[in-house]
């Protein structure tokens, strides 16, 4: 992977539309006495997906969305293998729900027990600093400290069926950076095209088709240890919708010029904290902090061929519209941009 010299410096503001509740989210950690310590948070390989931002000056305001119970973080079997997790019903979801009949499933996949260098030695073998910036390692969360009990950081959204680490490389947050990037949908003639229904223009997003799921999703990815959450944003946009790692140089030059001029726009936030993801267990879960980048004018990257690359299977210019299906919990990201920007949903 590339690591391309321009960083991303633009302010970033927050989005001043109502944070709508992620249906796929979940409650905040309670449970029984822990251990209140430093967290152990995982920056597991781009493959697995969406970050959080160690050393930005972005909006301060953290996005808890702490009201409804986490969803895809219960998906009866867990992906990429035969392992069925603990049933865990919503009115058990909470740690402050006594459950003495709680068994979940212990699973953490070979590939993490491999020990790459993204992922996190066993507990025992290692002494993580939980909720705290381990080294290069950031093992805080966006949502505020999280319990840790007999060593092990407490998933901040409850229970899911199943402890391990699963696919996540770390103990506690697993930090993915997501951005979105827009452009309005336009005619032939150049004029922007209207949804006939709502009224409003058509907003367009670079989307991928991810390889594990053949789900469509924001080309996001894993921040690694001691980098910008800015400079994460635009490698992942660079590598997986535009192809950089497959470039020549002077393609490379041609598309670094273009990207610098996008990012280098002032950034929506539209997104920081917990994300529902079915990879997410008891004991590691994503969170992540979306952006939104707009190509106002079209003359940036909208003029540039789209390039599947990285971990993407497909990648195209795809109309934001609540009718379409998105990986995780990309739909609300995607609705907060299109409310924001005053553009059909």
């Amino acid at each position: 992977m590339i690591r391309g010299s321009a960083s991303w410096a633009g302010p970033v503001r927050l989005a001043l539309t109502t944070l709508f509740a992620l249906r796929s989210s979940a409650y905040s950690a309670g449970g029984s006495p822990a251990l209140w310590c430093a967290i152990s948070p995982g920056s597991l390989r781009k493959s697995l997906l969406t970050a959080v931002p160690s050393d930005c000056a972005w909006a301060t305001t953290q996005v808890s969305m702490s009201s409804t119970l986490h969803i895809k973080s219960r998906s009866p079997v867990y992906p990429g293998s035969q392992t069925s997790r603990f049933p865990v019903p919503d009115d058990r979801v909470k740690w402050e729900t006594e459950w003495p009949e709680y068994r979940p499933t212990v699973y953490t996949a070979a590939a993490v027990l491999a020990q790459p260098e993204w992922a996190d030695p066993d507990v025992g073998s290692f002494c993580p600093q939980f909720n705290v910036l381990d080294g290069l390692v950031d093992r805080r969360s966006h949502e505020g400290e999280y319990r840790v009990l007999d060593g092990k950081p407490l998933n901040l959204r409850g229970r899911t069926g199943l402890t391990g680490r699963g696919l996540l490389g770390r103990w506690g947050p697993n930090h993915a950076a997501d951005p979105i990037v827009t452009r309005w949908k336009k005619d032939v003639g150049g004029q922007p095209v209207v949804n006939p229904r709502s009224g409003l223009p058509l907003l367009q997003f670079v989307s991928i088709m991810r390889k594990d799921c053949g789900e469509w999703a924001i080309p996001g990815g894993m921040v690694d240890p001691g980098e910008r959450v800015s400079l994460t944003l635009q490698r992942e946009f660079s590598e997986e919708a535009l192809n950089s790692l497959a470039a020549s140089p002077q393609q490379r030059a041609l598309l670094r010029q273009r990207i610098d001029k996008l990012f280098s726009s002032p950034g929506l936030q539209v997104y920081k904290g917990y994300v529902d993801d079915p990879r997410n267990t008891d004991n590691a879960w994503m969170e992540t902090v979306a952006v939104n980048f707009h190509d106002e004018t079209g003359d940036s990257v909208s003029e540039l061929p789209l390039q599947a690359g990285d971990d993407a299977g497909q990648v195209t210019w795809m109309d934001l519209d609540s009718a379409l299906s998105y990986y995780a919990s990309h739909s609300h990201f995607l609705e907060m941009v299109a409310k924001e920007r005053q553009a059909h949903w």
